[in-house]
């Protein structure tokens, strides 16, 4: 990046400003901080007390993706930038 903030337009152009490493880092981060404060607060005690399911692994692994899909969310709407508009072709009747 070139000191300015990426745009999308289309699919690929979504790819890459998900995946650019100022976006990735941030994301990660809160990913991790707002992750780690639910799997405490939720799941801790189960594992620590040994009594953890696959169903547990489970929902701790959904702890963590959560806020990596809605900061990502975040980040896409903030970026999105609308199509160039397109010529139509009109046809007379």
């Amino acid at each position: 990046m070139n000191g300015t903030a990426a745009t999308w337009s289309t699919w690929r152009e979504l790819a890459s400003v998900v995946v650019a490493s100022q976006n990735l880092k941030k994301t990660i981060s809160v990913a991790l901080i707002v992750g780690t404060a639910f799997f405490a607060m939720n799941q801790l005690g189960v594992i620590m007390a040994g009594r953890a399911t696959a169903l547990v692994w489970l929902k701790t692994a959904l702890t963590y993706l959560t806020p990596l899909f809605v900061s990502n969310f975040g980040v896409v709407s903030a970026t999105h930038r609308p199509a160039a508009a397109r010529p139509t072709t009109e046809v007379a009747t």
